[in-house]
């Protein structure tokens, strides 16, 4: 085990996970086109929320449109951190893609070899996926205990955040068991750091706030010039035309 070298991670993170996260938002936002836009979103929800003015309605749309995507990918820079953080350590490696299915990293910590399939938080499937991960994890053992060898082998299911207070997950098949380790009980697991969960809060926080004022004068520019599109295509005598929004997405 080889102890974390805390620049070098900063380092990491600044220009791995926040640099390439912020340019595909700014990307983003600059595609941002009200006209194409509006006709993916749902026009009652929108209602419901009792939206009056072509301002409100121009933000939702358009944060609607930002956040909808931003999840997956953070979480899959913050699964290339883990990787990262695993490999600096435990030598882990991205396991190899088309061959094991449903694992993102394997590593080899006291003795026992683990393969693990990342996710950002505990809620990430429903039972007919989670049961395609135990299918996928039984599958990339038989191929760790046939091509290397491997005796010991344990199947995780790692959340980058959340936690679960009942993480052995038994099935009748031992194969087909496993481990969902979340949030400080998974970083420590591949980092040997019960305090990395915290730590790297820091340079996120740090680099964040670097970029974001960037993108805080796109974003406002962007809502003026929707602001205008809207009321150019859904306004009738000043006041927002719930007709024309409802016929603009839904109309045959």
């Amino acid at each position: 085990m080889k102890r974390l070298n805390y620049k070098k991670l900063n380092t990491f993170i600044a220009s791995d996970v926040i640099k390439p996260f912020y340019e595909i938002r700014l990307d983003r936002l600059k595609s941002a086109n009200l006209s194409v836009i509006a006709k993916r979103k749902n026009p009652y929800l929108f209602k419901a929320k009792n939206i009056e003015t072509a301002g409100d309605l121009a933000r939702s749309i358009l944060d609607a449109f930002l956040s909808s995507q931003e999840e997956t990918i953070f979480g899959d820079l913050m699964e290339n951190l883990a990787i990262h953080v695993c490999h600096e350590v435990f030598k882990g490696k991205k396991a190899e893609e088309g061959k094991y299915r449903s694992v993102d990293l394997i590593f080899n910590r006291d003795n026992k070899t683990y393969i693990v399939g990342i996710k950002s938080g505990p809620n990430w499937g429903n039972s007919d996926q989670v049961d395609i991960m135990k299918k996928n994890l039984k599958f990339a053992k038989k191929i760790l205990h046939t091509e290397l060898k491997k005796s010991t082998i344990i199947s995780v299911n790692g959340c980058i955040y959340g936690r679960d207070n009942n993480p052995h997950k038994a099935n009748k098949d031992p194969d087909l068991s496993y481990y969902k380790i979340c949030g400080q009980a998974f970083w420590e697991l591949i980092s040997g750091d019960d305090q990395l969960y915290k730590k790297i809060i820091q340079p996120l926080d740090k680099e964040a706030k670097k970029r974001d004022n960037t993108f805080k004068k796109l974003y406002i520019n962007k809502i003026n010039e929707m602001t205008k599109d809207v009321v150019n295509i859904f306004y009738t005598k000043n006041i927002l035309d719930w007709d024309k929004i409802i016929d603009y997405v839904s109309k045959k």
